[in-house]
């Protein structure tokens, strides 16, 4: 459909608006007087006669949905510009109206917007991800142009989420669900738009883990019923405080917290509900950034404070401009309950609701695309685009988003923010790629310490550097940030495809002599389109890995040398016997006793010493003609060097009925633990007693790195299985001069 087929009276200035509009209207018009209500009319116009003919999932015409958009970036006050491109945003998906339409009717920066947020694949989240990545990476390099267009995203997706429970496939719901849960919300929370992440936190939670998300509320729903009044005491009773102290308060509102905020909480701390003492948040509003401080040494003052809760970011705002003080302490008796607090001024809380749509950026003459470059989240996603191959670009986005956040700084006193768990590698190449490329050591607070140790909250970090030096494939295992984690897979890969270069190189040379005929490039290139490869050196990598035969391209070269071939034959177990349909039988027993489901009676059966699978870790099988079938963790790394055969891949699983039938003295599994300890005289024996405590026993013992401050060590633990493996490293982890403890993957 062309615009120029709408009637007349949506092509001018009509001359009366569409009733639907009158709200929206009156809202932006109370806070944007020089928006234009023709045109906005206009638009809508445009959107509901191109989706006249379409309904939602709930039977309601499908403009409902963009005029509910709408008005959810009307209520964060957002330029004209963005409600019209709310109201557009499905037409050049949908419907048959085209981007040089909109253009021609609305100019081009409103075009430009709805091209930035059009959705421009229908994603499926389990069956094709490279489809969902592809369309992450256009959005990010929309957004990247323009902050609005992930604004208008974000609304798009919040109204989704609210009427998901129209749509009847549960598992549309559950993909919807991920997605927002894995990737809006994370955005949102970015851009610091904190009541648009909790609401797609809350929505998704009901949706993926239904259960869980009941049991929370129906219990909040029963504290609310025993202790209806205990908010507003406690509200008076910070009132009172704060007014002591000669502060004069703005508000004080209390909330529970999210059911997702409180699931999250409780998978972290290990812990069920009723363990979780500050489920309640309180907020305090000051008039000034001096307030917020006398408020806080108030409150102090007045409570007993719970240790490692105070962060200030007011002095140090997180990277999406928060800023906010926050503590928890203890109420006096009797109720002798933990809370949350935080303090901010009424310009802090603006910003904490709405983040970057607070700032206006887009309102100001002079903000354009170079506003964007303050956001330096923005660009390290686009230097993961660069640095990433389309099917990690997703997963390594989602390593960046995710930001519960430690504050470290350089010697130079420069602060880092970087994700909880991050290590010296990670803080290397949020300073600068190079130096991450380039690093070989890291000292804490002046101490020589591993590159895998997990930075604190105001540790100073001094990387160290070798001219010529390049990254580690242990690396790979314990950074946090896509950041390092795209840059350490680019220079392996690329290692890795100058390694296989050469050999192909020097394979198909060694065959061409064989055969007595010249194999200079110069004779590969004219048969390169028919051996489907577009360089010389792609063929010599094909040839390395098995994919391309040497014959094969010998026989290209001088077809006269071809010789007929008898027919090979491929062993039994080949020719379907190991695939994911394969009968199953339960007869098959590891090398030291785990029983194995899925594997052909008679086959052997070997586990990978990389990953060091047990029983509770999802596991799946890789087939080696000649060697029979090895037994890997579904996470191990190593997986993705068989990506390209996945004919090899075999559907196994832990025999649980025969496991639980063995004896428990004698159901020994071997795991394997990675331990950095302070290097004292008691520490290997302070090392071995915990283990002991746990009830599990040292198979075997290595030291792999010792300084004058720590050693590092890796252990092979008999246990019964990835649970008793779990104790066993939290026992550790609350062992005095052990400094870190994790399960060891390759």
């Amino acid at each position: 459909m062309s615009l120029s087929c709408l009637p007349e009276g949506l092509s001018a200035s009509p001359p009366q608006f569409h009733p639907e509009l009158r709200g929206l209207l009156a809202r932006v018009a109370s806070y944007d007087a020089k928006a234009d209500p023709a045109l906005i009319d206009d638009a809508y116009g445009v959107a509901e006669q191109a989706h006249a003919a379409q309904k939602r999932d709930n039977g309601e015409p499908y403009i409902t949905h963009p005029l509910a958009v709408a008005n959810i970036l009307a209520g964060y006050k957002l330029d004209a510009a963005s409600i019209i491109t709310a109201l557009l945003h499905d037409t050049v998906e949908d419907t048959s109206v085209s981007l040089a339409d909109l253009q021609k009717r609305f100019g081009p920066e409103i075009a430009g917007l709805v091209d930035g947020v059009t959705k421009l694949t229908r994603l499926e989240l389990q069956s094709d991800r490279t489809k969902q990545a592809e369309n992450f990476r256009k959005l990010v390099l929309a957004m990247s142009k323009d902050i609005r267009v992930l604004i208008v995203k974000l609304a798009d997706r919040l109204h989704n989420m609210r009427t998901i429970g129209a749509i009847s496939a549960a598992h549309k719901r559950q993909r919807i669900a991920r997605e927002t849960m894995e990737i809006y919300a994370p955005l949102a929370e970015r851009i610091g738009m904190e009541a648009v992440k909790t609401e797609l936190q809350t929505r998704s939670f009901a949706e993926i883990d239904p259960e869980a998300y009941e049991t929370i509320q129906a219990r909040l729903n029963f504290l609310r019923g025993q202790g209806a009044d205990v908010i507003e005491e406690v509200r008076r009773e910070l009132t009172n405080v704060c007014q002591e102290a000669g502060v004069s308060v703005v508000e004080i509102a209390g909330r529970e917290k999210s059911p997702y905020s409180i699931w999250q909480k409780m998978q972290r701390r290990n812990v069920a509900f009723e363990q979780l003492s500050d489920i309640m948040a309180f907020r305090i509003i000051v008039p000034s950034r001096a307030d917020c401080y006398v408020a806080l040494g108030a409150i102090h003052a007045a409570y007993p404070v719970i240790a490692g809760r105070f962060k200030d970011y007011i002095s140090t705002p997180k990277t999406n401009g928060y800023q906010s003080l926050h503590t928890g302490v203890t109420l006096r008796q009797p109720r002798n309950q933990k809370i949350e607090i935080q303090i901010r001024t009424p310009e802090m809380q603006a910003v904490a609701e709405a983040g970057v749509a607070a700032h206006w950026l887009y309102k100001q003459s002079d903000a354009s695309a170079g506003d964007v470059q303050k956001f330096r989240w923005v660009q390290d996603l686009l230097e993961i685009l660069e640095n990433s191959a389309p099917d990690e670009f997703l997963e390594n986005t989602k390593l960046e988003l995710y930001q519960d956040q430690v504050f470290c700084f350089t010697p130079k006193g420069q602060l880092i923010q970087l994700p909880r768990g991050a290590t010296s590698v990670d803080f290397a190449y949020a300073v600068h790629s190079q130096i991450g490329d380039t690093c070989v050591g890291a000292r804490i607070n002046g101490r020589l310490m591993p590159l895998r140790y997990e930075l604190q909250n105001g540790d100073q970090v001094e990387i160290l550097t070798a001219r010529g030096g390049t990254p580690s494939p242990a690396w790979e295992r314990f950074v946090t940030t896509g950041k390092a984690r795209a840059r350490i897979r680019r220079f392996l890969a690329q290692q890795m495809r100058d390694a296989h270069r050469d050999a192909g190189k020097s394979i198909l040379a060694k065959a061409f002599r064989q055969e007595g005929v010249d194999g200079s490039e110069k004779v590969l290139e004219p048969v390169l389109k028919a051996l489907k490869q577009a360089s010389v050196d792609d063929l010599y990598v094909a040839v390395a890995t098995g994919i391309i035969g040497a014959k094969d391209v010998i026989n290209a070269a001088y077809p006269e040398l071809r010789a007929p071939r008898a027919p090979r034959m491929l062993p039994a177990f080949m020719g379907g016997a190991l695939t994911a349909r394969s009968p199953r039988s339960s007869g098959a027993k590891a090398d030291y006793g785990m029983p194995i489901t899925g594997i052909v009676a008679g086959m052997d059966v070997h586990y990978a010493g990389c990953c060091h699978p047990l029983p509770g870790d999802k596991i799946v099988g890789i087939v080696t003609t000649g060697k029979g079938v090895t037994v890997h963790a579904k996470d191990c790394a190593t997986l993705e060097t068989f990506a390209a055969t996945p004919e090899r891949f075999i559907d196994i699983d832990w025999d649980t009925a025969s496991i639980a039938k063995m004896d428990p003295k004698t159901q020994k599994f071997t795991g394997r633990i990675s331990v950095i300890a302070n290097n004292g005289p008691n520490a290997l024996a302070s090392l071995t007693n915990a283990v002991a405590k746990q009830d599990g026993a040292i198979a075997n013992l290595k030291v792999v790195n010792r300084q004058q401050d720590f050693f590092e060590t890796l252990v092979d633990v008999e246990v019964r299985d990835a649970r008793h493996l779990n104790q066993v490293i939290a026992g550790l982890r609350g062992t005095s001069g052990i400094a870190q403890v994790e399960r060891e993957r390759a």
